[in-house]
């Protein structure tokens, strides 16, 4: 009877088995060793990433400066400071106008470009490719050689063509109310080529007998792209739209290059003014990291927004 009760039990009771003792010793050493291939990634990132960053934040509340490197702890005056100065709120403007105008038409531009040539033959979709994505691989100090002579106020290209029909030269980066869209034009020329390059694999990627189905049952061709397509390339949208906008918000070689944030700093940003405080004109280390601070939050803020509205109002 005992016997018969304990093979009962153990039919209606199955013990869970126990995983072999040598997978286990396998496991736990693929387990180090895939820890040990990330070591040096992971030492490279705290060192170099978390470590600058940190030590940022706690110069920013002390008055730090070239002349008193460690600094005294002075609480948020750093803070406070900022958003007295007027020279500040001005490159925070600046900043924010390079932003709103620089994401949305970089965005559109790519879009429209995308899907006019991804349909195109491979040679001529990638000639084009090419052509767009050519200011991204050439020097930005090359780049800005050229721009520079061409809006030169006296010898330059564009103003040459201008007298040639007649017209009196315009000042594009020596005048205030021009420079800054000298710097957006020339943000924008070196910006689309990665998100052309993006669309169109995208594009190319959405299933082709949706599109075809669409236009069977009579959708037209902008409900086709608005039904089929918008929703299919929305997260090369959302990449693209994040990445153009920490670009911009971060600013700086071109500004360095061609204006030096002038002519009355009406060309100068936060990051260039940043860069400017703290090794340049004042050398207020915890002045120009309250800024960087200040930058690092906003930027965080607009791209939360972003994932926000193009993930449908949810952040999932």
């Amino acid at each position: 009877m005992e016997n018969t009760t304990l093979s009962k039990q153990k039919i209606s009771m199955p013990g869970k088995k126990k995983a072999p003792a040598r997978s286990t010793v396998l496991q736990r050493r693929e387990t180090m060793v895939a820890y040990l291939f990330l070591l040096p990634a992971l030492f490279f990132f705290v060192g170099f990433v978390i470590t600058p960053m940190a030590m940022g934040i706690i110069t920013s509340f002390t008055d730090a400066s070239f002349k008193n490197p460690k600094g005294n702890f002075i609480g948020v005056a750093n803070y406070v400071r900022l958003f007295k100065d007027k020279i500040f709120l001005k490159s925070a403007i600046n900043t924010v106008i390079i932003v709103v105008v620089a994401v949305p038409a970089v965005t559109a531009f790519s879009l429209w470009v995308g899907s006019s040539i991804y349909k195109m033959r491979s040679g001529i979709r990638s000639f084009f490719r090419c052509v767009f994505y050519l200011p991204v691989v050439t020097g930005s100090v090359a780049v800005v050689v050229v721009w520079k002579w061409m809006f030169d106020k006296y010898d330059g290209l564009f103003n040459y063509i201008i007298k040639s029909l007649g017209g009196q030269p315009l000042p594009w980066t020596s005048g205030e109310s021009m420079a800054l869209w000298c710097i957006i034009l020339i943000l924008f020329t070196t910006s689309i080529g990665q998100p052309i390059v993006l669309y169109v694999a995208a594009l190319g990627n959405v299933d082709a007998s949706l599109e075809e189905a669409a236009k069977v049952d009579g959708a037209n061709d902008f409900q086709v792209f608005w039904r089929i397509k918008w929703p299919s390339i929305m997260p090369t949208t959302l990449y693209v739209a994040v990445i153009t906008t920490i670009n911009s918000f971060q600013c700086f070689a071109l500004i360095q290059l061609l204006t030096s944030g002038g002519p009355n700093y009406s060309t100068s940003t936060v990051m260039y003014l940043l860069y400017d405080t703290a090794f340049k004109t004042t050398k207020e280390f915890g002045y120009a990291d309250a800024m960087g601070v200040v930058l690092a939050i906003v930027i965080a803020l607009f791209s939360a927004l972003q994932f926000k509205v193009m993930n449908g109002g949810t952040t999932e």
